[in-house]
């Protein structure tokens, strides 16, 4: 008589997104009880510090895209995790000391040394922990399975604003490091546990194989696969615009704000309504939009919102409009370009990753996310810092920065219909992948 395992099944799956879920809101708190910290440091020293800030970021993570790279190659997925989280761990730890002793180190140089490393550590995290959920659910279902695990994170990056708005004036900065470390190791745990054990039918991969190959190989990638190649044009250019409202933020802070505990404080508000909206989208439009229309619009929507806050930067200045009252439009421009950006081009972007190779999606997908970020970030504060010596005004630059969104439009139509892209089909596993989870 045969055995039902569709409920056994089912249970797993629903398993396995509760948990990812929950893992993804403890890896979203880790980083945003410490995002603000760094981010003051661009209030402290204005847009003109940023591009040889970037600069230095974009040297960190070409060294460690090199280094994760060369662990992909020869490590299982498991190990994989443990050797990058666990690096960050103990990394965090270790500014701990740092922080309490600033005052004979000198703030300025710990902070330049914090913003690169944090920046090294937010790409990799996420970048790490989608690459293994692109392993674990099938293409299919990554379009209603994703929106959900991403609305954990959301609400984690809404919890570790709020502890760090309420907590930075009580136990100071190296206690928050603390839980930030604490947050990133319970993560962790329960990515090993769901790397450990298929979960039934989802399972794309249900052997932790070493992926192998050059550790070049998600360098090389990029002038093989066009999929790739849309997803490093479009970083550079919808990431540019988030990257072109924070320089503009910077000069709007460090004139308005020069208190380091305002900064911070202002900066977990933005945070905590920037996630907000990255919630309400996640509840109602993006899974929608992802399960009867395809990631490829929800790629083109947030380039056509950057185009809409952009005009109205143009138009009206940076300072506060009459539709945002005492709120700078800058803020609300920022909190829009990260809210669509996290709350549904991530979502697809980590769909349409589904449906290419292991190898791609770790190696290839990392070096986007990390390398080509941050050489945009470097392109695009030096240009900021260049347009404001000619004396240009915050309207022009958003001017431009409106031809950059139309042309991101395009783009992200382009690369949701590239032609390398497997086919949106459901993987079925065979008899034998089906056994083996059935007994795990």
């Amino acid at each position: 008589m045969p055995v039902n395992t569709t409920r056994p099944a089912a249970a797993n799956e629903g398993f396995a997104i509760g948990l990812s879920a929950l893992a993804f809101f403890l890896v979203m708190m880790s980083y945003y009880i410490i995002r603000p910290v760094r981010d003051q440091l661009g209030g402290a020293t204005g847009s003109s510090a940023l591009p040889l800030i970037y600069s230095a970021v974009l040297v960190g993570v070409l060294l460690a895209t090199l280094a994760f790279s060369a662990l992909v190659s020869r490590y299982s997925r498991q190990r994989l995790l443990g050797w990058s989280y666990g690096f960050f761990v103990v990394c965090m730890l270790a500014f701990v000391p740092l922080f309490a002793a600033q005052d004979r180190i000198g703030a300025r140089n710990l902070g330049i040394a914090f913003y690169v490393w944090v920046s090294v550590f937010n790409l990799f995290v996420v970048s790490l922990f989608w690459s293994v959920m692109a392993d674990l659910f099938t293409i299919v279902r990554a379009r209603s399975v994703f929106p959900t695990i991403a609305l954990g994170g959301a609400f984690g990056t809404i919890a570790g604003s709020q502890v760090t708005k309420d907590l930075v004036g009580l136990i100071g900065i190296p206690m928050l490091l603390v839980l930030s470390a604490v947050a990133l190791s319970l993560a962790l745990a329960m990515l090993l546990l769901l790397s450990a054990r298929p979960m039934g039918t989802v399972a794309i991969q249900p052997r932790d194989e070493i992926i192998g190959g050059s550790f070049l190989e998600g360098i090389k990638q990029l002038w093989t696969r066009p999929f790739l190649r849309y997803m490093a044009i479009l970083m550079v250019l919808g990431d540019g615009i988030g990257t072109l409202a924070y320089a503009l933020m910077s000069d709007y802070m460090k004139l308005h704000y020069p208190d380091a505990v305002e900064r911070v404080r202002f900066l977990s508000d933005l945070d905590k309504y920037t996630n907000i909206l990255v919630v309400a989208l996640q509840l109602t439009v993006t899974r929608w939009l992802m399960v009867r229309r395809g990631p490829a619009w929800a790629l083109v929507i947030p380039a056509v919102v950057n185009v809409a806050m952009l005009l109205a930067v143009a138009a009206l200045g940076a300072g506060p409009a009459w539709f945002t009252g005492s709120v700078p439009l800058l803020a609300v421009m920022m909190a829009s370009s990260r809210g669509f950006a996290y709350g549904m081009t991530k979502p697809a972007v980590d769909a349409l990753y589904t449906r290419v190779p292991r190898e791609t999606r770790y190696k290839g997908k990392n070096f986007v996310e990390t390398a080509i970020w941050r050489f945009g970030d470097v392109i695009v504060t030096s240009g900021v810092s260049v347009l404001a010596k000619l004396g240009m005004a915050v309207g022009g630059m958003a001017a431009i920065g409106t031809g950059v969104s139309l042309l991101a439009a395009w783009v992200a139509a382009r690369a949701g219909h590239s032609p390398d892209l497997l086919p949106e089909q459901q993987l079925a596993p065979d008899a034998s992948d089906q056994a083996r989870a059935a007994n795990a």
